[in-house]
């Protein structure tokens, strides 16, 4: 059998982080969001080991790439050294703040249950799934979530489908880790709950007002485009701008498309990677 699945990005509409655990992992607060940019996964057995392919040559293709520790998981659950090949085509920037990686490992999860038949619920995957990533078991589930804890924690949210967003990287690759190591914490701006009343009642323009992303206050200084992205979607008509996660992708969400595709014209002049795409 061999399968074809989409896998998708996220944004984060908002990412506040609580506290450094003793064991090194930060607590968070986030909404996040799927968004329908997509790399496109074609996976299938394979007689010699694991094989995986990129058409993007900054992606690991060996035992670093979280689709290899999806098998590695999967494949010590079941007690078996079946191997697959994984060929990936690669929409979501690298080390973008968009969750590129951890949802190829999340589709992977997915497809192998799939294939091979083994039967998990979904709760069982993300129990495996953050073993791996703490974005995850979020890429697992889709959708619109609270997330908390290190992101193992998710409450589902209603549904913040069909908004229109314009992102743009500007080809800066950030790790996760490095952005967590530069983190001051201390003072909070917790809007969570008056975001969840926004998305309660389906209202852009006021979750817009209010999203907040703690990392871009030591991220922004060290990388000033990210910044200058942000202002550029604010002064060409996005209702809100915010980075997402780690960055260094930024996301602004429209209501007028005219206003969204002129932004995204402009920003084409300047940033290397720019789509549109749709909330799912």
């Amino acid at each position: 059998m061999k399968l074809q699945l989409d896998s998708h990005a996220k944004i984060n509409l908002s990412l506040d982080v609580v506290r450094k655990r003793e064991d090194g992992y930060h607590e968070i607060k986030s909404i996040m969001q799927q968004i329908d940019l997509r790399d496109l996964l074609s996976i299938g057995e394979n007689k010699n080991g694991v094989i995986i392919t990129c058409d993007n040559e900054q992606v690991p293709v060996g035992d670093s790439n979280l689709v290899y520790k999806a098998w590695e998981e999967i494949s010590k659950l079941l007690k078996t050294n079946i191997g697959i090949r994984v060929d990936i085509k690669k929409k979501i920037p690298v080390a973008a703040g968009l969750a590129g990686g951890s949802t190829n490992c999340a589709t992977t999860l997915k497809a192998l249950n799939r294939m091979w038949d083994i039967g998990l619920s979904e709760q069982e995957l993300m129990e495996i799934g953050i073993k791996i990533g703490a974005d995850v078991p979020y890429c697992l589930m889709g959708g619109t979530a609270l997330a908390e804890g290190i992101g193992e924690k998710l409450t589902k949210l209603r549904s913040f489908k069909d908004k229109s967003v314009l992102i743009a990287n500007p080809g800066i690759q950030i790790s996760t880790a490095y952005a967590y190591s530069k983190l001051k914490l201390g003072y909070r701006v917790d809007t969570i709950k008056e975001l969840l009343e926004c998305m309660e009642n389906d209202d852009i323009q006021c979750l817009s007002k209010r999203m907040y992303n703690v990392m871009e206050d030591t991220i922004i200084p060290e990388h000033p485009q990210i910044g200058k992205i942000k202002e550029m979607m604010l002064e060409n008509g996005a209702l809100g701008s915010l980075m997402s996660g780690s960055g260094a992708s930024v996301f602004g969400l429209y209501e007028d498309l005219d206003y969204l595709k002129f932004a995204e014209k402009k920003l084409r002049e300047q940033v290397p990677f720019v789509f549109s795409a749709k909330t799912i």
